[in-house]
């Protein structure tokens, strides 16, 4: 009887394997959304935005170090190629021996870790009428399973095979004849692909969508401008605010509020941290009111898309000073107290340290030259101390408004260029820049498709030595540990790694590395056009290598007017590269 037993138990277990196996088989090759929350502390790749959930950009690798990043040495540089040159704000990601990279006019690549040779290119289909406010930018790709996936200038989001570039689905998210455009790198959580989207000189309205990675259909979504009713599976599932308790009349339909910077998210409290961007128009005589939820930092709930906290840096903005910039959680102490904190510095100039389980504001604290909008932040209230008269006046008729100059200028004490954080130090390192303008309002009505700004402007240097300068600075006490200054303004992306370097990119055409303790600068490389995309770091065959994207352009040659001038002559360009230590 025994024996017939274990017959009968080794036939089930066979017959289990053979159920087993065709399972197994079906199961999706490739980065898991476990992987994905992992991606910090597995620097064997690089497999998100920001290098993890929480976008730190801390590496805990230190074969690369302060003592020996002199010998640091280029591996190979492989060209995007054509035409099609402009802005590359893209971060690559690694993984299987694969850098993958997004480029100007919505494009994707996939190269050979090893020896930079292209293994496929994919070119979107782009319309003749998109309309990026900002440049034909896309800052970079997710992946997940056998897909790679990332958004459009006409407001698309596609998914490619990751092994052969070949399309496997693609999604509208929003209408480009209406302004609408995407330029973030997607972020995936839970199996979701969750995304905002650009447009905020438009009059759009800013929103946030999850769909799911395996097919791209919508799962929820969320207007981030109050009146606006979100959805969960295809139904009703709130308004966002409360109808014009802060927005008068129709405003709130075109109110803006753009989620262009994409998110972070943090798997303790489930949150994804969205920031919104500036109302519109930008002549804020139109629009009494907060206008909420513009110029914010929101907290959405992963599972359903519903706000759970807001906290809004401007308050009825009238600089353009979008609150986009990522919001970093990193665990801290406040007042001797250990804390679930998280920080943002604002285009508008100051550094915000919030809890970021609830949003209550613990310290602000000025990180550029000059602020002349406000003169500090009140931590009893959260709003700013505006200065009497640092807003631009109304237009009278057809006249326009008293004009008044303002720092910083509307691109920002810091624009969409990352910061990181660093474990080690517990400082981040801010890509700043020092600037004002002239600004005026102006009168303006809506139109579908058309610009809806009500302001004119001319940016100004405020400073003879520098525009850019890459700040370290303690979150808790505002301290400026130490600055690097730079002529030209700073426009790319910071990494910070366990071996006390910090890399950043200059317009000029460098790379470069810096003691992370002491902002000595240690080392420097040629790209041959300006860099403007954030550097990653991997380890690969036992060795640690580095990686950034060149090529000029974004926001600043196109806004930047007299300052733009200054930099006319830094050339474009489109390359990935790599580098590492020569081996001894």
């Amino acid at each position: 009887m025994k024996r017939r037993f274990s017959h009968f138990i080794a036939g089930l277990a066979a017959a289990s394997a053979m159920v087993a196996a065709p399972l197994a088989a079906q199961a999706p090759a490739g980065p898991t959304s476990a992987d994905l929350m992992a991606d910090a502390t597995t620097p064997g790749d690089v497999l998100s935005y920001g290098m993890g959930p929480w976008q730190q950009r801390f590496s805990p690798l230190d074969k690369l170090n302060a003592d020996n990043v002199t010998k640091l040495v280029p591996v190979f540089g492989a060209s995007l190629g054509g035409e099609k040159q402009r802005g590359q704000e893209a971060q690559p990601l690694v993984y299987d021996g694969t850098i993958y990279v997004t480029g100007s006019y919505s494009r994707l690549f996939a190269f050979d870790a090893r020896t930079g040779e292209k293994k496929w290119e994919y070119n979107a289909r782009l319309p003749d009428g998109i309309m990026p406010c900002c440049d034909v930018v896309n800052r970079g790709a997710a992946i997940h399973g056998d897909k790679v996936i990332f958004a459009t200038l006409d407001a698309h989001l596609i998914a490619l095979n990751r092994e052969t570039g070949k399309v496997v689905w693609n999604k509208k998210t929003a209408d480009y004849q209406a302004g609408y455009s995407a330029t973030a790198a997607p972020i995936i959580v839970k199996d979701m692909v969750i995304t905002g989207n650009s447009g905020g000189e438009f009059g759009v309205v800013g929103a946030v969508q999850a769909r799911n990675v395996d097919t791209g259909e919508l799962i929820w979504e969320r207007p981030v401008i109050e009146g606006h009713v979100g959805t969960l599976n295809g139904q009703p599932n709130g308004m966002t605010g409360k109808l014009n308790a802060t927005w008068q009349g129709d405003l709130w339909k075109t109110g803006g509020g753009a989620t262009w910077l994409g998110g972070t998210y943090d798997p303790g409290t489930n949150l994804l941290y969205f920031g919104t961007g500036n109302p519109a128009p930008w002549n804020s005589h139109l629009r009494p009111g907060d206008n909420l939820y513009t110029s914010s930092t929101l907290a959405i709930d992963a599972d359903t898309g519903v706000i759970k906290w807001h906290y809004q840096t401007t308050p009825h903005d009238g600089w353009d000073f979008d609150g986009v910039n990522e919001f970093i959680p990193f665990d801290g102490k406040v007042n001797g107290k250990a804390m679930k904190l998280g920080a943002k510095a604002d285009r508008n100039g100051y550094l915000y340290l919030l809890d970021r389980t609830n949003g209550k504001l613990l310290g602000a604290h000025k990180f550029v030259m000059q602020t002349t909008w406000a003169d500090g932040i009140n931590l009893k209230t959260g709003r700013p101390n505006y200065t009497a008269d640092g807003r631009p006046g109304a237009p009278s008729g057809s006249e326009k408004g008293k004009v008044v100059f303002s720092s910083p200028s509307f691109l920002g004490g810091k624009n969409w260029m990352p910061m990181a954080y660093s474990q080690d130090t517990g400082l981040f390192y801010v890509p700043s820049n020092d600037w004002g303008m002239d600004i005026w309002n102006e009168p303006i009505a809506y139109k579908k498709g058309a610009a809806y700004l009500g302001a004119g402007f001319t940016i100004k240097p405020i400073a003879e030595d520098h525009i850019g300068a890459l700040r370290a600075m303690d979150p808790v006490t505002g301290k400026i540990v130490w600055e690097y200054k730079n002529a030209a303004p700073l426009w790319g992306g910071v990494l910070t790694t366990h071996g006390n370097l910090v890399f950043t990119g200059t317009p000029e055409g460098y790379l470069k590395a810096f003691n992370a303790k002491t902002g000595e600068e240690l080392w420097k490389f040629q790209t041959g056009s300006g860099v403007v995309g954030s550097p990653i770091t991997w380890e690969q065959d036992g060795e640690q290598y580095v990686a950034v994207m060149s090529g000029w352009g974004g926001a600043v040659p196109l806004w930047g007017g007299e300052v733009a001038k200054t930099f006319k002559e830094i050339s474009q360009g489109g390359m990935l590269w790599v580098f590492k230590l020569p081996k001894q």
